[in-house]
C-alpha cells in the first residue's frame, strides 16, 4: 500500500514547516502528505498567506516529503460553497476555490481541492432547485479548472460526502460528477474518497463497500482517504482503535484491485482536548499498523 498522510492531525499543535516536517519524516517515518487548508486559511491575504505556505512547501521538500496535494480542512468544510442557496454564497465558495489554487501554485503542487459543497435544507428537499444549482457548479467547476490550468495545477479533485444534503454523496452521485465533467475541464477533476464517508450504513446500506465505489467509479478516483469508523458515524479514528476498516482490509482492496498510482492519505481528527503527547503516540502506533498489514 502506498501510504501518505493528510495534516488534519497537525491543525493547532505541529505549525510551522520545519517543525511539521520534523514530526511527519522523523517521527512517523511518512515521505507523501496532503496539505490542509486549516494550516493556512486560502482567505488569508494573498502576500502573506503565500509566504506562510511557501514556508511549509520548502521545508517539507527540504525533509524528502512529497506534497501530493492541497485540500480543504475542517473550517472549509463548514461552508456550502458552489451549491449554496444563493449566486452571493456560490460566487465565495468558488471564489474559495480560486484562492485555494492561488496558494497550491505557490506550494508548487500540483493539485488541490474539497468537497463540492452543501444544499440548504429547504434546497435540500426540491429535486427541480438541487438540479438548477447542480448545474450552475458544473459551470463553476469548468471555470475554475481553466483558472487552475493557467496556475500551473494538473489536477482538481472533488470528495464524496455521507450527507444526502450534499453532493456528491454516493457512488452513483459521484459517477453522474465525473460523466459529465469528462472532457469538459482543461484539467481532469477526479474523486478523492474516504472510506469512512463510503462505508456510512445509514445512507448507504448494502452499498455501504468498497468494491461498490470501485465497481461504479473506480476509473475517476485519483486518492483515497482512510480512517477507522464504525459505518454508523464519520469518525476518523486512528487505526489503533476497533472498527470495520481494518489495515488487512485496506491491504486486500489495494491488492485485489491492482491499485498503484493512488495514494492512501491516513485523515485523523483527535478532539483538541487531546494532549500532544497521545496523539503523536497514537499516530505511530496507527501507521505501524498499517505498515505492517502491507
Amino acid at each position: 500500500m502506498k501510504l501518505g498522510l493528510n495534516l488534519s492531525f497537525a491543525i493547532k499543535r505541529w505549525l510551522g514547516g520545519e517543525q511539521l516536517a520534523k514530526v511527519v519524516s522523523q517521527d512517523l517515518a511518512i515521505d507523501r502528505v496532503q496539505f490542509t487548508w486549516d494550516l493556512v486559511d486560502p482567505w488569508w491575504p494573498a502576500r502573506e498567506r503565500n509566504a506562510v505556505a511557501r514556508e511549509y512547501a520548502d521545508a517539507f521538500r527540504a525533509a524528502g516529503i512529497t506534497v501530493e496535494s492541497t485540500f480543504g480542512g475542517l473550517a472549509s468544510y463548514c461552508y456550502n460553497h458552489l451549491l449554496a442557496p444563493s449566486a452571493t454564497l456560490r460566487d465565495l465558495g468558488k471564489e474559495h476555490l480560486r484562492r485555494a489554487i492561488d496558494m497550491t501554485a505557490e506550494m508548487e503542487v500540483a493539485a488541490t481541492g474539497m468537497p463540492l459543497g452543501s444544499y440548504s435544507a429547504q434546497d435540500a428537499l426540491d429535486v427541480a432547485r438541487r438540479e438548477e444549482i447542480y448545474q450552475r457548479a458544473l459551470q463553476s467547476l469548468v471555470d475554475v479548472a481553466r483558472y487552475a490550468k493557467i496556475r500551473g495545477l494538473s489536477t482538481l479533485l472533488i470528495e464524496p460526502v455521507p450527507l444526502t444534503t450534499e453532493f456528491p454523496s454516493s457512488a452513483e452521485d459521484a459517477l453522474r460528477l465525473m460523466t459529465d465533467l469528462d472532457g469538459e475541464t482543461d484539467v481532469p477533476v477526479r474523486l478523492l474518497v474516504d472510506w469512512g464517508h463510503a462505508l456510512f450504513t445509514p445512507i448507504f446500506g448494502e452499498h455501504a463497500n468498497m468494491e461498490h465505489w470501485i465497481a461504479q467509479c473506480g476509473d475517476y478516483i485519483a486518492a483515497y482517504h482512510i480512517q477507522q469508523t464504525d459505518g454508523l458515524l464519520d469518525r476518523h479514528w486512528s487505526f489503533t482503535q476497533p472498527g470495520i476498516v481494518t489495515p488487512q482490509r485496506l491491504s486486500a482492496f489495494w491488492r485485489d484491485n491492482q491499485l498503484t498510482d493512488q495514494t492512501y492519505l491516513l485523515e485523523m481528527i483527535y478532539p483538541f482536548e487531546q494532549t500532544d503527547a497521545f496523539v503523536l503516540q497514537d499516530m505511530q502506533q496507527g501507521i505501524q499498523l498499517l505498515k505492517s498489514a502491507g
